[in-house]
């Protein structure tokens, strides 16, 4: 075991100092080989954390999913020496068990996307990082006591269907992904598979904001905010009490993620 992690990377679509409620202390302008990342990265001190947030979408939520450069999302944090990586996400839900305002911690993935650069690793030497258990052990067992802790429990177990948007589901669509995943949404991946090739700890803390259209209740882009409103303040209660346990020792292995996947 080790020390517990200090400088934490928060990826979602509001300003960190609304969502966590500390002061920001810098504004990282970092510049990367993959361009430049979705937003300047502001950094906050939360208790005894050090959050550096970036906003997914860049600043005024002016980049659509499909759009967001991953790579440089991800390598900006890690140059700015992030040892883990929450994400804050809207879904959509797939079963009936998971209302709009329901909070689910996703442990599986499926991709459906089709255009995106999916890897860090275009050439040269040869990777192929193992993603059968792609998320943290650790932060999913942080995550899980932050949600009772601060009374908004997680569904956990759960799988993510990834698609490209961002355009939404079809009905056929929609009720074919019922046979496969939990949730919907537009953006995990490919963060999820670059934080495993930097080796940082990773975890996507969801929260529903809609039925898919399987409901047969077509989902409209206003509905979506109105619920995110709704429950940003729960989100926001997770996130910061999540921040403080990462002080816990890390036990998982997600820093040796390349340690037998080159070839």
């Amino acid at each position: 075991m080790s020390r517990g992690r200090e400088r934490i990377g928060v990826i979602g679509g509001s300003g960190i100092g609304e969502f966590l409620g500390g002061a920001t202390t810098a504004v990282h302008r970092v510049s990367t080989p993959y361009g430049p990342p979705s937003a300047p990265i502001e950094e906050v001190r939360v208790g005894d954390r050090t959050a550096l947030f970036l906003p997914r979408h860049g600043v005024g939520h002016t980049i659509p999913p499909h759009r967001v450069n991953y790579r440089a999302n991800i390598d900006a944090l890690c140059s700015l020496g992030v040892e883990a990586i929450v994400t804050v996400s809207s879904v959509g839900s797939l079963a009936e068990g998971l209302p709009p305002g329901s909070f689910v911690l996703p442990t599986q993935f499926i991709d459906f996307t089709r255009q995106r650069p999916t890897t860090f690793f275009d050439g040269g030497k040869v990777f192929h990082v193992s993603m059968a258990d792609p998320f943290c052990p650790d932060l999913l067992g942080l995550a899980t006591e932050a949600g009772r802790a601060t009374g908004h429990p997680f569904a956990t177990g759960r799988t993510y269907l990834c698609v490209e948007g961002p355009r939404f589901s079809t009905r056929a669509e929609s009720r074919y992904f019922r046979t496969l995943a939990d949730v919907i949404g537009m953006t995990l991946v490919p963060e999820v598979t670059l934080a495993r090739e930097r080796g940082r700890c990773y975890a996507c803390l969801a929260m529903v904001t809609d039925f898919d259209v399987w409901a047969d209740t077509p989902v409209e882009a206003r509905q979506v905010v109105e619920t995110m409103r709704r429950n940003v303040g729960g989100m926001r209660e997770v996130l910061s009490d999540l921040l403080q346990r990462m002080a816990a020792p890390v036990t998982c292995r997600c820093a040796h993620a390349l340690d037998e996947a080159g070839i």
